[in-house]
Formats: structure tokens, sequence, C-alpha cells
């Protein structure tokens, strides 16, 4: 095991000489949630040095930090973000990019701090750390599975939420950078799905927490695969069918449904549950119409899909987020499905709880309508086919079709392009007739 300290030596010194630092770089990090509101301030949660600070360095310093904002609901905590930050006495050229700053105060004075993931040599030292489970002040560190030594790392740098390192090309480690008490479903749900013998999803092999929060994540990495939304948009650029992979996709979306089925609870919806769902649904649509006034034409059709939502589905876990780019098709043509972490804007107990299966089946159908919007001319017979056939796979594998029940998946999948224009007209306006076009077919259809 490597030597470690288990908090820093001056704790109360550390955040006062890293805040001018931080208050310059997180806010300009992918993975920061509170962009566009200004940072009042921070206060840490946890220091762990990981590599000590001592000499030339380099030191691993892991962070608990909570960010404060603006405009927080009253009662809520501060969000809390994951760091590792490396510390050097001289930042080599190689790692200049990841530079955060240098400290002008406290005793680690003149000190280089940079982004640790980004040094192969502290990216090291945590996989060391996931192959020696135990304990390294809060943190908490477990393996499933005998782990191979000194697998080089290199930082993928596609994830927007997360961050994520290969290890040799054998296993991916997903560290959480938002954190929140519970465990997170990126860990949670492929656990139980390993334990009800899925195959779709990547068994976790190792983890690591502090207290209740789930930090990070190992699996083995699919390096011969690629994601389903790349498969979908080189098809249509080849002017080809996509509905013998969507079919497939369907089946292995139903496989895990059900796994997830065996191994955890499942209930019904009563009525008035419904009601309330169905309640939601309609007020995050007044919510979109005042800030994109383009659906306000399509409010009375919209509302009308959402009450048409009968009560009785059953409800369990899901994936919570699933579009084509949460999917892997292998060399072999078979498909499995990852990040199961949900939508990460949202608060994990709602992650965590039951919900009907459609959500997901609708959420694949939204994205099969993108795929086929990035194509000119825009090719909405296709899209309709890969539904279909999605569908039809899902059947086939669930002995349930999610159609069978039009008004619940319909209003789901108004839900989902509700948010879709939200989103589009703040960050991507060129792609708002996109989710405008479901709009006006799901309007009209009710």
């Amino acid at each position: 095991m490597p030597e470690t300290a288990s908090t820093t030596r001056a704790p109360d010194a550390l955040l006062p000489a890293l805040t001018p630092l931080l208050h310059e770089w997180l806010p300009k990090q992918r993975w920061f949630a509170g962009k566009g509101r200004r940072v009042t301030g921070f206060t840490l949660d946890a220091a762990t040095e990981l590599l000590p600070l001592d000499g030339a360095g380099p030191g691993l310093l892991h962070l608990l930090v909570r960010v404060e904002q603006p405009g927080r609901p009253a009662g809520t905590p501060a969000d809390c973000y994951q760091l590792l930050l490396g510390v050097r006495t001289q930042l080599p050229p190689r790692l200049a990019p990841a530079l955060i700053g240098r400290i002008r105060q406290g005793p680690l004075a003149g000190r280089a701090v940079y982004e640790g993931l980004r040094d192969p040599r502290l990216a090291g030292l945590l996989y060391e750390r996931l192959r020696t489970p135990g304990r390294t002040g809060p943190l908490r560190f477990h393996a499933t599975t005998p782990l191979p030594p000194a697998l080089a790392p290199r930082m993928l740098d596609a994830e927007q939420s997360n961050s994520s390192l290969v290890f040799g090309d054998s296993f991916i480690l997903k560290i959480f950078r938002r954190v929140s008490p519970g465990a997170n479903p990126d860990l949670e749900l492929p656990l139980a799905l390993a334990g009800a013998g899925c195959a779709r999803v990547p068994a976790p092999v190792a983890w690591f927490e502090s207290g209740a929060s789930t930090l990070g994540v190992l699996q083995p990495y699919l390096r011969d695969s690629r994601d389903g939304w790349r498969l979908a948009l080189d098809a249509l650029a080849d002017g080809r069918e996509f509905t013998t992979e969507a079919r497939a996709l369907g089946r292995a979306t139903a496989e895990v449904h059900l796994a997830l089925a065996r191994a955890l609870p499942t209930r019904r919806l009563a009525r008035s549950e419904t009601e309330r769902l169905a309640a939601a649904m309609d007020r995050r649509l007044h919510e979109a119409a005042q800030a994109v006034p383009a659906l306000l034409p399509h409010v009375p059709g919209l509302r009308a899909v959402f009450a048409a939502a009968s009560g009785g589905a059953a409800v369990q876990r899901i994936h919570g987020d699933l579009h084509l780019g949460q999917t892997l098709r292998g060399s072999d043509g078979g498909w499995a499905v990852i990040d199961f972490e949900g939508e990460p804007a949202k608060p994990l107990d709602e992650r965590r709880s039951p919900q009907p299966t459609v959500r997901d089946v609708a959420g694949m159908l939204r994205s099969f309508d993108y795929a086929a919007r990035t194509h000119r001319p825009w090719n909405a017979d296709w899209a309709a086919r890969c539904r279909a056939a999605y569908c039809t796979g899902y059947a086939e594998a669930a002995g349930v079709d999610p159609r069978a029940d039009p008004a619940l998946l319909r209003a789901y999948e108004t839900d989902k392009a509700v948010y879709e224009v939200v989103y589009e007209a703040r960050h991507r306006p060129d792609w708002l007739p996109v989710p405008m076009s479901a709009i006006e077919r799901l309007s009209a259809s009710s």
C-alpha cells in the first residue's frame, strides 16, 4: 500500500489558500453544475492526502468541497464536488495544460496545483489504491476481484458531468464530480444486475466511497465497442437501415429491465400517484412555455396528453437517462447498456425512485428522432422505422409491448420533448426544430 496521510496537516489553512484558485478554475469545468450563478464561497467537507504533499512532489490531495451559490432552494445543502489535485514544486511542461495555479499563502505557498487526473503517475496511484481495498482517512476502497498491477492510465475528454480514466484498455474508472449522500445508481444498479446474471451491463470490479457517498466506480472497458449514437449516424450517412440494430437494442433494453425487476422491488402505481406524475409533467410544461414561447400554441394539446395517462402502471428501478449514447455494440453485434447514473441534474433520491419502464423506452424513441435530424434532408421515416423496430424487439424479450399503454408512453415522450425544447432554446437554438417537430406530432395526437 502506498504511503498515505489520512488528512492534511493544516486543513484549516488549506481552503483559504486554495480559494482564489478554485474561484477561477472550478466554474470553467464542464462538469460544474452551477454555471450561470456566481460562487460566493467554499466549505471543506474532507481533505485527504492520497500521496503526501512533502518535498517537491508530486502529492495527491483528495478534496470534497461544497460550493456556495445564490438561488439554492431553502433547506437544501450546497453542491459538493470531488476534486483530485496534484501538487508539485515545479510542473513539467507536459502537465502545463492541467495547471490550476500557484498557491500564494499557507503551508503550500509557492506550490503548483493542477488537475491530478491528468498526471499518469497520480492516476496510476489511484488505480493501485483500488487494487488494495481498505481505508485512507475517510475514503474506503473496495474490490470484487484481484486486479492486475501497473496498467497505464489515460484520461478521456468526452464526458461532461463526470471524469473517466482508462487503464491499459482493460478497465474504465468513472469519477463522480458532484456527489450526494447515498449509493450512486451507477454502482448500485450494475451490482444488482451482475447479481441477477445480466450480461448486458459491465459489472463493477472496484469502487471507492466516503461516508454514504459513492465517489468512483471501476468497470471493464469495452474497447472493441462503438456507441449506438455513432453507429446510427454512420447508418444515416451511408443510406442504410438501422432497424436490425434497433430491434436487437430493444431486446437488450428489455433484458436489463427484466433483470432489474428480479433483483430489486417492484410495485404498481395507484391512480393518485399517476395523477401526481401527470401534474408534475404539466407543471414542467407550464415552466417551459414561459421560457420558450414557441410552446404556447401546443400547451392545450400537450396537457391533454398528460391527462390521458391512466393509473395502475408497474414501477421498478430503471436506467433513467437512456439514449443511443448510453449503449455500446460489440464486435460480435451484442449490445451493452452503460451509465446508470440517471440525469445528474436531478436529486439522487429522485434518480433512485422506481419508475415505469416506458420512461426508458421514451428516451430511446426520442434519441432515434435526434439521430434522424442530423441527416439532410431530415429522414423522418428512418426514425419511425427504428422506433417501431425497437419496440418490437422490446416486446419479444419482455413479453409486453411498450406500445400496449400508448397514453403512458406518449406522456413520457412528451415530457422528454418538453425538456429538450428548453435545453435546445438555451444552448443550441439551431436544434430547436428537432424537439418542436415531436411537440407538434404529440400535441396533435391528443
